[in-house]
Order: structure tokens, then sequence, then C-alpha cells
């Protein structure tokens, strides 16, 4: 397979043409040779990685010549729809897309020792940690498997993709709900925007000993979307890890906004289409909650959110708990067999609250007022937050109101990391 380090000058972003050129040219040594290839992509809620047109090449590169399955990285998130498929990866047909089941469609390969795992998180997790991967990556014959993704700040492992879209995209109960539970405990303001985070570091250990024989290589992008609009800032193609690093660095140029003073208020839209779960749309706490001054205000312009966890279960232990804050929820974890038997639970109501710090106010339309408050958020409705706060008239950056209000606006916080200067660098 051919490599690829593409970078766009500061400023300016890869054509679609490029990329495209590219991700054909990557795999064009199996055209018409008959082999079976896995495309591992994301789901509806990274619609702005540009995996999309990467996959769509690739079909269509392959197609007659070989077979093509794509297996959608899902993690606990609901599978993609039809209508979703085709919006986000054009015209390949919807039978060739493969829903991947975190808690019945793995395979046990092994485990992270916990000796290692205690070391890499100075002490705060010390039991081993289960490698389960879909069975179809071990035993689905597949010749070639490309895992496609975006490269992006993240609040579980630090910086998203690579083999976390394996080991939690297609991954099992136990990395997601370890992994998460790691991330929460070690404090993912010490991990996010950052390469070598102890979360990561039990990925790139179980893809070393675990995935050293499966035919793996990596698709990688570096976008921001302006305006909704994808712009790839750099691609990369290899199966090195070096390839991720390369990207690593890029993202923390393109997708880490640096603010020399803590913001006050933050004002953050939530795209209907693809938030619709608080699970999704706490992106909104984590990601500017480094930005965010203490005794702040967040407002989560939420159109589309209705739901809490992406997965019965979790959406009711979610209701249940609340987001409590960090402490209760650890002495929780003590207590509580269903907390300690869905940890990755935990760890989101952990991420999803400010701890006392700032106040984050929810705005939907679909989740009643009692639902938001009930899981301790503030509710204010949609239809009237838009009449101070409007999306269609807003543009990423700070914004002054008649009255004087000031207030930082961000139209996508799944793109991006914000973070107070003095926080971040320390």
């Amino acid at each position: 397979m051919k490599e690829f380090r593409l970078t766009a000058p500061e400023g300016q972003w890869l054509s679609r043409e490029e990329v495209s050129a590219a991700a054909a040219e990557s795999v064009r040594e199996y055209v018409g040779s008959g082999k079976k290839i896995l495309l591992v992509i994301p789901d509806y809620t990274r619609y702005h990685s540009n995996a999309g047109l990467i996959a769509n090449t690739i079909y269509h590169t392959l197609e007659g010549g070989c077979h093509v399955d794509l297996l959608q990285a899902l993690g606990t998130h609901f599978p993609m729809t039809e209508a979703e498929c085709a919006d986000m990866y054009g015209d390949i047909p919807f039978a060739r897309f493969i829903p991947h089941n975190w808690r019945s469609d793995i395979v046990k390969l092994g485990q992270v020792p916990a000796e290692f795992i205690s070391e890499v998180s100075e002490g705060l997790w010390n039991t081993p940690i289960d490698v389960e991967v879909n069975h179809l990556l071990v035993d689905g014959g597949y010749d070639l498997i490309l895992s496609i993704g975006q490269v992006v700040p993240h609040e579980v492992v630090g910086m998203a993709n690579q083999s976390k879209n394996i080991f939690v995209g297609v991954g099992g109960a136990s990395m997601i709900n370890s992994s998460h539970s790691l991330g929460a405990f070690y404090g993912m303001e010490r991990m996010m925007g950052r390469d070598k985070t102890p979360v990561r570091q039990v990925f790139d250990y179980a893809k070393e000993h675990f995935l050293a024989d499966l035919p793996l290589h990596f698709i990688l992008t570096v976008n921001t979307a302006p305006g909704g609009e994808i712009h790839t800032h750099g691609l990369f193609i290899g199966a090195e890890r070096s390839f991720f690093e390369d990207a690593v660095a890029l993202a923390q140029k393109t997708n880490l906004t640096l603010v020399d003073e803590p913001m006050k208020k933050v004002v953050v839209y939530l795209n209907a289409e693809e938030f619709k779960s608080t699970w999704l749309g706490n992106k909104s706490v984590y990601r500017t909650r480094m930005a965010i001054a203490d005794g702040g205000e967040l407002i989560v312009l939420a159109p589309g959110v209705e739901t809490f966890g992406e997965d019965k279960e979790i959406d009711r232990l979610i209701r249940k708990y609340g987001y409590c804050g960090r402490e209760k929820i650890i002495q929780l974890c003590e207590t509580e067999p269903e907390l300690q038997a869905n940890m990755s639970a935990a760890a989101h109501l952990i991420h999803g609250s400010s701890d006392g710090r700032f106040s984050i106010t929810y705005c939907t339309e679909k989740a009643t007022k009692e639902d938001i408050e009930g899981v301790c958020f503030g509710y204010e409705p949609y239809s009237e937050a838009i009449k101070r706060y409007n999306p269609a008239t807003l543009t990423d950056g700070w914004h002054t109101l008649p009255d004087g209000e000031r207030f930082f606006y961000i139209s996508n916080p799944a793109l991006g990391l914000w973070a107070h200067k003095a926080k971040f660098e320390n």
C-alpha cells in the first residue's frame, strides 16, 4: 500500500481532488486483485472527518475487482441509518455497511497487564484490561484493513483516532469502560490535546502486542470546518505510528485554540443532525472546560438533543445519577454495582460535569425541562435562547451584544479544543 504525508501550507487546505487522488493511489496495487478489503469508518457524528470522500473514492477505485466492506466504528453510538450513510458516504450500497455491536460482536485477543497500566497511570488504575475487537478483523478473511478517521483533541484519549478507532470504535465493553474510566480518573484536563497519555499508551501496548499480524493501515485526516465546509489541512496514510504523530502535531496547530484569559461566557451550538444525545452533546462541556473561567457560564444550543445515552442502559444510568460531579461519582462507583459494571457511563458523568466551577445550561426543543434539570443541568427553551444567541447569524469567536454582554461562540465543539493558555501549557 502506498504511503502519503500531505500537509497544506499554513492557512490553506488540500482540495477534494488532492485528497481523492491520494486515497485512490494508496490502494492502486489492489485494483483488479480479487482481494477482500475492510474499511473501518467513523459514524455520522464524525461527518466532518472527510472519511466520506475518502471511503467513497476507495470503494469505487476497487469496485468490481475487489470485495469491499465498511465496518462502522460506532463504539457505543447508534448505528447509522441508510439516509446517514448516503449523506456521508455517497452512493456506496447500504448493504456494504456493517454496524458494530460493542456488546456482542467482539472477540478477546488478550489483556493489557495491570502492572503496565499502573505504571502509566501513576497508580490510579491497577487492574488488567481485556483487548477486544470486532471478530471480523481477525476472522473475516480480509487482505487489507483500512481504518479511516480524523485526528482531533479528545477527552478520553487525548487525541482521537488511529488505534482508538479500533479498540473503542470497534472494541468491546472491557476496553471501552476501562479506557473511559482511566482517562476520567487520571484527569481529562491533563490529557486533552496531547499524544502520549495513559489511555493512548494502553492502546499502543494493545496494538503492538495483539494487532501486529493484522494487515492494518490507517488513513488519518486533520480538518477544520468553518461554516460547515470541510477543510482538510493534512492527510496521513500509513501503518507506522509516525504518521499519527505527524497528524497530532498538525492538529495541535489547527484544532487547538488557546486564549490569554479565561472566558466568562461561552455559547456552543450543536447541529441537530449530529447531536441527538448529551453523550455526544457534552463535547460542548469537554472541549471548552479548560477555557471557561471559575464562575463562568456555558450555554448549549441543542435543538436535536432528546436523550442522554446512546445505549439504553447507559441512558438509564445517566438519568438516575446525573452529572453530579467527579467526587460524587467516584464515591458512587465504590458502592453502586450498576456503575461498576458500566464504567464508561461513570466516566462520562465525570466528564460532563463542571464540578461546580461554572454553570451549564442546555437549551433544547425535544428534551424537557424536567429531563434536563434531572441530570443536574440548567434549562432554557431553545426557542427563547436563540432570540439572544442566534446560530443562523453568529460566527465563531467573540461577540458583544447591544447591552454589553460579551461571549465566545463555537459552532461545532467536536472539531477542536479551547483552553486557557496557562492551563494547557501547565
